[in-house]
């Protein structure tokens, strides 16, 4: 007898009946709470998506670090992978790996790797009209920073992401729309297809001209600028001589010229890249091979030889001058679905070598971020934000204010005794008195409170050495009134002074 047959041959109200009932209901619950269990366990162990958009410097530094969290990565680059390209496109002013950079590259047990391959620069060394070599050390002895191949970087950083199995590099693709709310994105690929993926997050590492910071510009209560300055910059090549380099290598070689400079920077393969930086206007001038080497010959008479009159000719009108554009925003962040890092937050010009180590600093900030936060994109982003973008801002105007020193300040006197007593005091007092370099680029002292400390310390600074100067005149004027000197003394070689100078003015 089967149990519905069991049921109306006994009563309903039996003891057997409740039981069996009771049974059967809590069973179906027993099965619904299993169920249940499985489809949350199967949503705890799925992984978290995040897409980079970008797969330059930040982009491929950032893939490593989420990747190493043990989120799958998709890495969407517009260009083709610049492992097996001819060609490299884009940005080539070499880069000065410094202390932030370094920390976060050793995050990810890159560091190693990239400063074998980088060449160690201890000072700048400054070329005067006359061709005099002055060298200004960036710090104490031991600190430098690193000229290292942008290309060569990049390519080292997409194969250390690859290395992860829940990383995935995807070239070709361009984005073309995404949306802050559900996390999905559209790209175009190179032979016109199109892909749909959807991410938990999307980190947008896409540079100056940024297709992920679009979709903020559209929202309300974002805050944007971009600035360019009215200077642009040429590349020039300086070849090995006899194997060698054509000037000392562990320098950052500047010919400043109050108005516009010239850089150089070496390379593994013994060459110095040379950059000029001048306002548009002054490029536009020159139109000739002649008037090219007129314009070193004035100028920059030391590099001619270097670089080569016919290599100079030709080089300086393969390209025309390139702009430099500086980048401010915030929020960095929609939600907690959408993050902007790099450049795509805070392009800055290039005259304190830290663009590249503040976007690999934001790769740290975000995961430390992270570690506090458990993960929690919802609190994470709006953190990120708070803490980065005053420091961010910072060094955008200490780039901008840099590019002032290197053309111009390297010629002062007055700055030169600075640097001195700056770098004396830091010496006597390492903990009181930093100078500002050695806070941003041997350090990871946030940056604006590097400027603040700056600002701080140079009113002590320049308030000591008029107190010290007052001090010392009025010392002397005392030991004049008490010690007065004899005239009759002084005339005769006051004398003798005044008629040599009249000697020279009429010789």
């Amino acid at each position: 007898m089967g149990l519905p047959q069991l049921l109306l041959f006994l009563n309903l109200n039996s003891p057997l009946v409740k039981i069996t009932h009771e049974w059967t209901v809590r069973g179906s619950d027993l099965r619904k709470a299993v169920n249940t269990m499985e489809e949350q366990s199967d949503r705890s162990s799925k992984r978290k998506v995040v897409a980079v958009v970008g797969g330059g410097l930040v982009g491929a530094l950032n893939a490593c670090f989420f990747a190493k969290r043990g989120f799958d990565v998709e890495v969407f680059e517009s260009r083709e992978d610049i492992r097996q390209a001819k060609v490299v496109k884009g940005r080539s002013i070499n880069l000065a790996l410094s202390h932030r950079g370094r920390q976060a590259l050793k995050h990810v047990g890159m560091e190693e790797k990239i400063v074998s391959k980088g060449i160690p620069m201890h000072a700048r060394m400054i070329h005067s009209l006359s061709g005099k070599q002055s060298p200004i050390p960036y710090g104490k002895k031991g600190q430098f920073i690193l000229s290292v191949d942008r290309a060569n970087l990049n390519k080292e950083l997409l194969t250390e992401a690859e290395t992860y199995s829940n990383t995935k590099l995807n070239f070709d693709h361009k984005l073309q729309d995404w949306n802050a709310e559900t996390g999905l994105m559209t790209f175009v690929r190179c032979d016109g297809s199109k892909q749909q993926i959807e991410a938990d997050l999307i980190v947008g590492c896409d540079g100056a001209f940024s297709a992920i910071r679009k979709q903020f510009l559209r929202r309300s209560r974002f805050n944007y600028s971009q600035t360019y300055i009215p200077h642009g910059y040429m590349e020039l090549t300086m070849p090995p001589i006899n194997g060698e380099f054509a000037m000392k290598p562990n320098y950052l070689h500047i010919w400043p010229r109050n108005t516009f400079m010239m850089i150089a920077l070496p390379n593994l393969d013994k060459t110095f890249t040379c950059t000029l930086f001048m306002p548009f206007e002054e490029f536009e001038k020159i139109t000739t091979g002649d008037e090219v080497i007129e314009f070193f010959q004035k100028y920059f008479p030391d590099a001619i030889p270097l670089i080569g009159v016919d290599a100079l000719k030709k080089d300086y009108f393969r390209l025309p001058g390139q702009a430099m554009v500086s980048v401010k925003c915030s929020p960095y962040h929609i939600g907690n679905k959408c993050v902007l890092m790099g450049d795509a937050a805070h392009a800055v010009v290039p005259f304190y070598g830290q663009g590249m180590n503040a976007g690999f600093e934001d790769c740290i900030v975000l995961d430390e971020i992270m570690d506090k936060f458990n993960d929690d994109f919802s609190a994470v982003l709006p953190e990120y934000t708070r803490v980065r973008v005053p420091d961010d801002h910072a060094i955008a105007d200490l780039a901008m204010y840099n590019y002032i020193e290197m053309r111009a300040h390297v010629n002062s006197k007055w700055f030169l005794f600075r640097k001195y007593v700056d770098n004396f005091l830091h010496l006597l007092m390492p903990k009181k008195i930093i100078p500002l370099y050695t806070m941003v680029t041997f350090t990871r002292t946030r940056y604006h409170k590097a400027v603040e400390r700056w600002h701080w310390q140079d009113k002590v600074i320049n308030r000591s050495l008029m107190l010290s100067a007052t001090g010392a005149a009025l010392g002397g004027s005392y030991l004049l009134i008490k010690n007065p000197p004899d005239i009759n003394k002084l005339i005769i070689p006051a004398e003798k002074m005044w008629n040599r100078l009249l000697a020279l003015r009429t010789a």
